[in-house]
């Protein structure tokens, strides 16, 4: 699996487009995170505008909160869209440019090829992890009063939590990219999927004379990115009333996971029965 794993990267790190969008990416994610608590407190602003006792303004960068809020805005699909695109370029390259015939020609097998995919998108998922571990870490010392090690561990699950959601959304991205193979329609039909259509028939699901219930909640994007449902901010609970979690489940994760796990076979079976 290294010899797989290090034939992938050779291609991979010397491909400018990805550095260019990975880059992209990281700008978007520290933006976000930057400007996260801003953007909360401008909302408790306009709300204490109509309210007789005003909100106090929140802090999301403290311990233990500050591992599901910023997971929580590191989740959001308009930023997990780079990773993902990323994911389909480099899998609909191969088609493109027939790298994956002259891969199969030089001996590499089918499965090797897929598994070579695999093992770079969780790659890809663990550095990011990593990564966005190490910023809130960061951020959480420096802006904590308290910094003790029970206080610091606490809700640290929601970042093994992000790796799955993040690991299932570009198993996602790896299923367009196979199975439409060419690189604008997988990204366009991608995009529109996780952007749109979901969205759309999530808002149509509520509607109570349709009886759907919580449908919208198992498909494939929501799965995932239900994960991490929402930011711990004391408002969401105590004014507007939503359930916010307590702590990272890896139970929840099982949904994503099967998902990916049939997502990856679908692949497999197609690939074999398809041409190169």
């Amino acid at each position: 699996m290294i010899k797989l794993l290090r034939l992938e990267l050779r291609k991979i790190l010397t491909y400018k487009t990805f550095w260019i969008i990975i880059g992209l990416y990281f700008l978007f994610l520290a933006s976000g995170i930057i400007l996260a608590e801003l953007i909360v407190n401008s909302w408790v602003t306009d709300m204490n505008k109509h309210l007789p006792i005003p909100l106090p303004h929140v802090n999301i960068y403290f311990f233990p909160n500050i591992w599901q809020n910023l997971t929580f805005f590191a989740s959001i699909r308009y930023i997990l869209i780079f990773p993902a695109i990323i994911i389909i370029i480099l899998i609909t390259n191969e088609f493109t440019y027939k790298t994956i015939r002259q891969n199969v020609i030089t001996g590499m097998s089918k499965k090797e090829f897929l598994l070579s995919k695999l093992l770079f998108i969780l790659l890809l998922s663990l550095c990011i992890t990593v990564i966005l571990k190490l910023g809130i870490f960061i951020l959480g010392i420096t802006h904590s009063e308290v910094t003790s090690f029970s206080q610091i561990v606490t809700k640290s699950s929601f970042i093994s939590v992000f790796f799955v959601l993040l690991f299932s959304f570009l198993i996602i991205a790896f299923f367009f990219g196979f199975i439409f193979r060419n690189t604008g329609l997988a990204i366009a039909l991608f995009t529109l999927y996780v952007l749109i259509i979901e969205p759309i028939f999530s808002m149509v699901s509520k509607i109570p004379s349709l009886h759907l219930g919580g449908i919208s909640h198992y498909l494939p994007v929501n799965a995932a990115l239900n994960l991490v449902e929402y930011p711990y901010i004391p408002i969401l609970k105590t004014i507007m009333g939503l359930h916010v979690q307590e702590t990272g489940s890896l139970m929840d994760c099982s949904i994503p996971m099967l998902y990916s796990v049939v997502l990856i076979g679908i692949v497999f079976v197609v690939m074999n029965r398809k041409d190169l």
